[in-house]
């Protein structure tokens, strides 16, 4: 494998145990857990300056705190999105400033892009032809893209209730579409029949490779150079799997670590009322999730009933003192359309949950006042427009 200098392997964040990247694939072979891309820091010479003169282009920028360099990745220059201030959303939450890092204007218009960058470059590196994985839409559309970009065959498993745009969009960069009656689980189920009859398919589903968070933590390095290096005071997340929380969580670690900022910000994981796992094990002061019976929220991409790194979630917000909270779908869908009329940003109803959760913090008081808020919008709008106009239609407007 084409792998950076500092880059050490792989470490199980259940057991512990350390792996070859070039051998261990995907979960910890010893017993099932999450790996983790491992680096030795003491051998990473990276300072202020020496980022400062790179062009702000893509999140390869930061290769020395990645796997795979620049120049083997499959890229489409994705990352270096804008942080954009929000005076009005300030005003409204009633803080010093608001800021939304929008990952929408990423290759396929969602954050999936980061994380799918890092796992087909993985794939590619390991011999793969075929990858697969189960998605709510815009990871199997991020993966078929990067598949079709690096001349690998995709297999994608989406639930009926996917939006029009990732289904097409899926078929149009080439993928082998299967859609699947129900939810989310349903489709993983199929998804897990398919890899069981097809033995080289290369698994992109999330926390089964060990890239995707890596990929997303680059979220966070960006924030904090955008703000010239003044790390937020907290970061507003919409929470399903995790996969960003605990990426830029660990990327606060290593920037506070490598010595680049002292603090790090409060985490808050956001979610959906009819699906708050995380949210009802935080409130109940457990370290891992239970699993919801019957989710219900019309945020399909946080739809995640059983989220595999409940522990690490749990984690990040608890020890960057941080927290979690849950709004119902209509207040999510009224963040969504206010976003939109008052700062002219698209947010998609997943991603709007972070900004509803934004609003349910200040009005608990959360915030003092002076605050520099970050709210996280995922993906862009008009991939569910249709949802956010049938809400408005709804109130007669």
């Amino acid at each position: 494998m084409e792998t950076t200098a500092a880059f050490t392997g792989l470490e199980c964040r259940d057991c512990g145990a350390a792996f070859d990247a070039g051998e261990a694939t995907h979960q910890c072979p010893d017993c099932e857990g999450v790996l983790d891309p491992a680096y030795d820091y003491d051998a990473i010479d990276l300072d202020r300056e020496a980022l400062a003169s790179r062009p702000f282009d893509s999140l390869w920028r930061y290769e020395e705190l990645l796997p795979f360099s620049r120049e083997s990745a499959v890229t489409m220059g994705e990352g270096a999105t804008p942080l954009v201030d929000c005076p009005k959303l300030a005003a409204e939450l009633g803080v010093e400033r608001v800021l939304v890092k929008d990952e929408g204007r990423n290759p396929t218009g969602t954050f999936k892009d980061r994380g799918q960058t890092l796992a087909v470059t993985a794939a590619a590196q390991h011999g793969a032809t075929d990858v697969a994985l189960a998605s709510a839409g815009n990871a199997g559309q991020a993966a078929a893209a990067y598949a079709g970009r690096a001349g690998l065959d995709s297999h994608v498993y989406l639930p009926a209730r996917s939006g029009f745009t990732n289904k097409a969009m899926v078929n149009v960069h080439g993928g082998d579409m299967t859609v699947v009656g129900g939810r989310i689980g349903e489709a993983a189920a199929a998804y897990e029949e398919g890899l069981a009859e097809n033995e080289d398919w290369y698994s992109l589903q999330t926390f089964v490779t060990p890239y995707r968070h890596e990929g997303k933590k680059t979220m966070y390095y960006e924030i904090v150079e955008q703000l010239d290096w003044a790390v937020p005071d907290a970061i507003c997340y919409p929470t399903g799997g995790g996969v960003g929380l605990v990426g830029m969580y660990k990327a606060a670690n290593e920037f506070r670590d490598l010595g680049l900022v002292d603090d790090r910000p409060a985490f808050y994981a956001a979610q959906a009322s009819g699906c708050a796992p995380i949210v009802d094990a935080y409130e109940s002061d457990r370290d891992v999730h239970e699993p919801v019976e019957s989710p219900d929220t019309i945020c399909g991409g946080i739809e995640i009933p059983d989220p595999g790194a409940s522990p690490w979630i749990l984690e990040a917000i608890r020890e960057t003192g941080g927290g979690a909270v849950a709004t119902d779908d209509p207040d999510i869908l009224d963040a969504a359309i206010q976003v939109a009329q008052h700062e002219g940003l698209e947010m998609a109803p997943t991603c709007a949950a972070a900004a509803s959760g934004a609003w349910e913090l200040a009005e608990r008081g959360a915030f003092d006042g002076d605050e520099t808020i970050v709210i996280l919008n995922t993906g862009t709008g008009n991939k569910e427009a249709d949802v956010l106009r049938s809400h408005l239609m709804s109130q007669g407007i």
